[in-house]
């Protein structure tokens, strides 16, 4: 009987380790495409430009004052790490950013997988995850809503847990506590997604109770500590910086029509759509429930924040894009034609995916730019008449050179512009817009006076920056020692003659 018992049981054992040996192998192939695509996709326009504030601040620049930056400090943690290391190891930032982020991506999902190893396809959903983590960001892989995602994990395990009435351990409510809190400290508005989360889980738990949770206590005390020391340690940036948003960067915005059919809401809709046909009037999983959820939440975000910028997209696509693979990991192999529906689920997730990755693989090509100023000589000092942030980022850090301007680009007078193309403002509201377009204009003349730029960026692609500069006595007189050396698709190249 008992040789019987074992004979029957080795097969079972030796399909778990094929099965355990196929996943680490899905799961290297993963690992190395994410790896190449970081070789192959330029580096993203902000994370750049962050590493450069990181830079900066570590030489004693004052964030908020020395460097004009519209998101809070968190914003820019990760890279102020990355800047660090690198300098203490001699590599360069870029370098390091990329692997920093993979070691968190490796951080999150092992914490997150340890709380929900007993689940139902948590092999196969650990590895989903991390394609959704390293592939799918593409161009935007590092910024803020990827690195958002990445914290927020564990805080989803633990949710699902309270989702099923089940004990949480002081350790995960501590975890739990820490992940939601730094999700939300990158923007508030990620505040819409981690409290879908907490009610979704009280709905499916019918348990009120879990609203008030003890990790629900620690982040928003967590996000009130972080507040007040933003308070205390910048006050600059309520002073300077929140006048400027609130005046200014909100006039930015995109139609709602548009940001609700656009092809990430799209994309979103039609995995959250999936996945219900999937179940088949089956009550959703603690997983599925809270998944879809932050999915929603983050979905919300996106269109409060009424840009419809690609990386905002990011967390409501791969959420959603979850559930789907791991409601078709868990598909009731007992229902009819389970094969069929199993074939055309992951049809329409390897599609979803594959459009998904086009969408965040959007970015600005400027090599023949960047080779004309390469040209001009090494490490040049470039300085840049525009308000679009990827003509200048990360060319300069490519060319090993010197970013001249306290700003990324300049945003306020290109933003300001466009509002009055189609509105029409009050007197006051006028004088007000015109006064931070002043200031970013003198801040601009202290940075090129403060250090001459060897290359000068002058962007007529769509706006008047030439005719600006040249109709202001103060730039025009500022410019006379630049000469043109060439104009390739409406940007002019300038360089300093020679005395």
């Amino acid at each position: 009987m008992t040789i019987d018992v074992g004979l029957r049981l080795a097969p079972r054992g030796a399909v778990l380790r094929t099965h355990s040996i196929a996943v680490w192998l899905v799961a290297a192939v993963v690992l190395v495409l994410a790896l190449v695509l970081r070789w192959v996709i330029p580096f993203n326009v902000d994370v750049s430009w962050w590493l450069i504030v990181g830079e900066r601040v570590l030489d004693g620049q004052r964030l908020y004052v020395d460097i004009l930056e519209t998101n809070p400090p968190m914003a820019g943690v990760v890279y102020f790490v990355a800047v660090v290391i690198a300098r203490a190891i001699h590599v360069r930032p870029e370098v390091v950013t990329d692997a920093l982020v993979f070691a968190l991506i490796a951080l999150s999902l092992g914490t997150t997988w340890r709380m929900l190893r007993t689940r139902p396809a948590a092999a196969p959903l650990t590895v989903w995850a991390l394609a959704l983590l390293t592939i799918l960001p593409m161009y935007d892989f590092g910024q803020r809503e990827h690195l958002a995602l990445i914290a927020l994990l564990p805080a989803l395990a633990v949710y699902v847990l309270r989702a099923d009435r089940e004990k949480v351990s002081l350790a995960a409510v501590l975890i739990a506590g820490v992940s939601a809190a730094v999700t939300m400290s990158f923007k508030p508005y990620f505040a819409l997604a981690v409290g879908a989360c907490i009610l979704a889980a009280a709905l499916h738990a019918r348990q009120w109770r879990v609203l008030f949770a003890g990790e629900n206590w620690l982040a928003a005390a967590l996000v009130a500590a972080y507040g007040a020391w933003l308070v205390v340690a910048f006050p600059d940036y309520f002073t300077l910086i929140y006048p400027m948003v609130r005046d200014v960067y909100l006039l930015l915005t995109a139609p709602y029509v548009a940001l609700l059919v656009s092809g990430a809401m799209t994309l979103s809709i039609a995995c959250a759509l999936a996945v219900l046909a999937l179940q088949r009037g089956r009550k959703l999983d603690a997983v599925l429930v809270v998944l879809l959820a932050a999915g929603f939440g983050f979905a919300v975000a996106f269109v409060v924040q009424r840009k419809g910028w690609g990386y905002h997209a990011y967390p409501m696509v791969a959420l959603p894009l979850m559930a789907l693979g791991y409601a078709i990991a868990t598909m009731d192999r007992q229902a009819s034609r389970w094969r069929t529906w199993r074939f055309g689920a992951s049809a329409i997730a390897a599609m979803i995916f594959a459009n998904a990755c086009v969408w965040f693989n959007a970015s600005v090509d400027v090599r023949d730019i960047e080779a004309a100023v390469a040209r001009l000589g090494p490490h040049p000092k470039i300085l840049m008449l525009s308000g679009a942030a990827t003509l200048g980022h990360p060319m300069v850090r490519d060319l090993e050179g010197t970013w001249v301007s306290r700003q990324e680009a300049l945003l306020i007078r290109e933003i300001v512009r466009r509002a009055r193309i189609n509105t029409t403002f009050d007197a006051a509201t006028s004088a007000q817009l015109d006064a931070h377009v002043a200031r970013e204009r003198d801040g601009l003349v202290e940075d090129f006076r403060k250090l001459p730029p060897d290359v000068i960026l002058v962007d007529n692609r769509d706006s008047d920056w030439s005719a600006w500069a040249q109709g202001d006595p103060e730039l025009s007189a500022l410019l006379k020692p630049y000469v043109l050396t060439q104009t390739i698709r409406g940007v002019d190249i300038l360089r300093r003659a020679a005395p």
